[in-house]
């Protein structure tokens, strides 16, 4: 017999700046920028696009698009959303693996 899969949605475990900071780090660890771009859709999702459009200044159509599969966000809309979220881009210096 064997045990039911279920969907899981990231998005349902960002429920404050603390788990969105944390889900947004390890993205931007990875350097994928594919990758951070969908991070950044699971954390706009969980936010509300609606709510975080009206925050940005940026229309529901554009951070749909910006943060899909074929999205590419500049720079100017990851700022602004990062702010609408709570959260900012930090910079460290890169560690060499060992």
């Amino acid at each position: 017999m064997s045990d039911p899969i279920y969907d899981y949605d990231p998005a349902a475990a960002l429920e404050n700046e603390a788990a969105i900071a944390v889900f947004l780090a390890d993205a931007l660890e990875t350097g994928d920028a594919t990758y951070i771009a969908k991070a950044m859709g699971v954390v706009a999702r969980a936010k509300g696009m609606t709510e975080l459009a009206r925050a940005t200044g940026l229309s529901r159509e554009q951070l749909y698009r910006s943060f899909s599969e074929q999205g590419n966000p500049t720079l100017k809309t990851m700022l602004a959303v990062m702010r609408a979220l709570g959260v900012e881009l930090t910079v460290r210096p890169h560690e060499p693996a060992v």
